[in-house]
């Protein structure tokens, strides 16, 4: 009777093995569909960007820009984003697309498409000096300034050294002024009881160290480098504006605030309300646009965005930022 009640028993454990089994040999099928599938949707996402690499970079691609550039055309340069060394509104590429565009015999005229919040004052100071050298060089090309959602601090100096300046009537436009921003510490570091040792040559070489007291001569000083700045900025910009700017009864001109594109109408900081397309086709006379801004590939913004992503972070934990027209 033992062995009747046995057999069943050990009928149902190896039914319940070749069950376990089964489902063991059924994931890893679904894992290798799955790994498959993942393989073949990587493989045509890099096939699809070599062959778009390939179209950029063919003769075709390059003929059909010929092409444009084979007639009359206003040109097009763009900044966009923070004005920065080793960002895409770097000098050196404003510059050679500003040298580019002027340089071809076609162009009639030069747009400045402005989308940007500022940067560094060096940079924009570059690109300010740049264009007024070759609007002496060139005589006959003009430069229009249009500004999209933001024209502010570095970007208004460097469309300050335009011919003019077009905005939309809901533009940002302003912000001349400096900044710097840091951090302090020492209080949070008196509560955790950490000592900051730093050795230095130099009476004042770590005078914006974050972890240590501010001096009163040091925060003066520095306080003076700023508004040396700023003052810088704001001759540039009466340089470049002239009579237009509206600073008789307007000191909040020069404050930093920012204004809206029809205010900023009012207060000679631009000269006309209008877009890229209607200052190429009304004011230029060229419709047809061509971009002579410096293009770079997706890898090389993708290495300089993380890099510059990971120093800004160190410059935040250090807790000190630059002097900015931000």
């Amino acid at each position: 009777m033992s062995d009747e009640w046995k057999e069943p028993a050990a009928d149902k454990t190896e039914e319940k093995s070749w069950k376990l089994l089964e489902k063991a040999v059924l994931a890893g099928v679904q894992e290798q569909r799955r790994a498959r599938r993942w393989g073949i949707f990587f493989k045509l996402l890099t096939f699809i960007y070599l062959f778009v690499a390939l179209v950029m970079l063919s003769p075709a691609f390059d003929l059909q820009k010929s092409a444009a550039r084979g007639q009359e055309h206003t040109a097009l340069v763009e900044i966009r984003g923070m004005i920065a060394d080793e960002e895409a509104a770097s000098a050196d590429n404003i510059v050679t697309s500003l040298r580019a565009a002027f340089e071809d015999p076609k162009t009639r005229g030069v747009v400045l498409r402005i989308n940007s919040p500022g940067g560094s004052p060096v940079q924009s100071g570059y690109v300010y000096d740049e264009i007024r050298r070759l609007r002496e060089a060139h005589k006959d090309i003009k430069v229009y300034a249009v500004i999209a959602d933001l024209g502010a601090s570095g970007a208004y100096y460097i469309a300050s050294a335009a011919d003019e300046i077009y905005a939309d009537k809901a533009s940002l436009v302003g912000s001349i002024g400096v900044t710097a921003a840091s951090f302090g510490f020492v209080d949070a570091m008196g509560k955790l009881g950490v000592e900051r040792r730093v050795y230095t040559s130099g009476e004042h070489k770590a005078f914006l160290d974050p972890f240590q007291p501010q001096k009163q001569e040091e925060t003066e000083f520095w306080q003076n480098v700023l508004n040396t700045t700023h003052q810088q900025f704001i001759e540039s910009v009466k340089k470049g504006r002239g009579d237009r700017l509206k600073v008789d009864g307007h000191p909040e001109l020069f404050s930093g605030l920012v204004w809206s594109g029809e205010q900023a109408l009012q207060l000679g900081l631009v000269d006309k309300l209008g877009n890229t397309s209607f200052v190429a086709r009304e004011v230029i006379g060229a419709k047809e646009i061509v971009d002579y801004t410096v293009q770079e590939s997706p890898f090389d913004r993708f290495s300089k965005k993380f890099g510059a992503s990971v120093a800004e972070r160190l410059a935040l934990w250090m807790g000190f930022q630059g002097p900015s027209l931000r």
